[in-house]
């Protein structure tokens, strides 16, 4: 479903060169879940972007699906993502001035066909959420605007969710709420690439996957993580 293939990515700063990834390989295969873990600064965001085909890496590839997301133009990236990708963030980015329901909606965007007001109505429900649908962002507890996020990352029935720390405002119970929407996603089928420093998904995720320093750990046959830099 997704792979990796040594992945790097090398940002400058002035006269400085930041190695953000670093030989980078990682399979996930359809219907799993799968958690990367690491401290701030690992790279775990750079490496979420580059997979959904916002950040060119440096060298290596990434396929989705058995398509190479960097040999595609701007303009079929941009239609693979809409159309197989689902993005949950860490600050929400939901539209101020619009209720809950239009900011689910956007995900549709000129997209023809379909009925796409049913389905937001059906996860909406499906997320607890019928009852706030005319509400705007600033009326609703930070649970519910990371469940709104989910509910439009869901509405193009996308292959693949793409997660960056889902839970990281969130308080114990919502943090939970919200774990549980992605988990139902996952049992239906879905796919989960969710990264973190916490440890709030680890019960649901079918592997736990260590970053630190742009690399990746890898367990030896013990079931210890190694250092394959070491």
């Amino acid at each position: 479903m997704i792979q990796l293939e040594m992945l790097s990515k090398v940002f400058r700063k002035g006269s400085r060169k930041v190695r953000a990834l670093d030989g980078i390989g990682l399979q996930v295969e359809q219907g799993e879940f799968v958690v990367i873990r690491g401290p701030s600064g690992s790279g775990k965001t750079t490496l979420l972007l580059a997979v959904g085909g916002m950040l060119r890496p440096t060298s290596g590839r990434i396929a989705i699906g058995g398509r190479d997301v960097y040999a595609m133009s701007e303009r079929e990236r941009a239609r693979f993502r809409a159309e197989n990708v689902g993005f949950v963030f860490q600050m929400f980015h939901l539209v101020p001035y619009l209720t809950l329901l239009e900011n689910v909606l956007l995900a549709r965007g000129t997209r023809p066909g379909g009925a796409p007001r049913e389905r937001a109505l059906e996860l909406l429900k499906r997320l607890g959420l019928s009852d706030r649908r005319s509400h705007r962002p600033s009326e609703l507890s930070a649970g519910e605007k990371q469940r709104t996020a989910i509910a439009r990352a869901l509405l193009n029935e996308p292959k693949v969710i793409l997660a960056d720390e889902p839970t990281g405002n969130l308080d114990p119970d919502n943090a939970e709420e919200v774990i549980e929407a992605l988990a139902g996603y996952h049992r239906g089928g879905g796919t989960i690439l969710l990264v973190t420093h916490g440890t709030s998904a680890d019960r649901h995720a079918g592997r736990v996957v260590k970053l630190r320093a742009g690399r990746m750990e890898t367990p030896d046959p013990e079931g210890k993580a190694h250092d394959p830099a070491a």
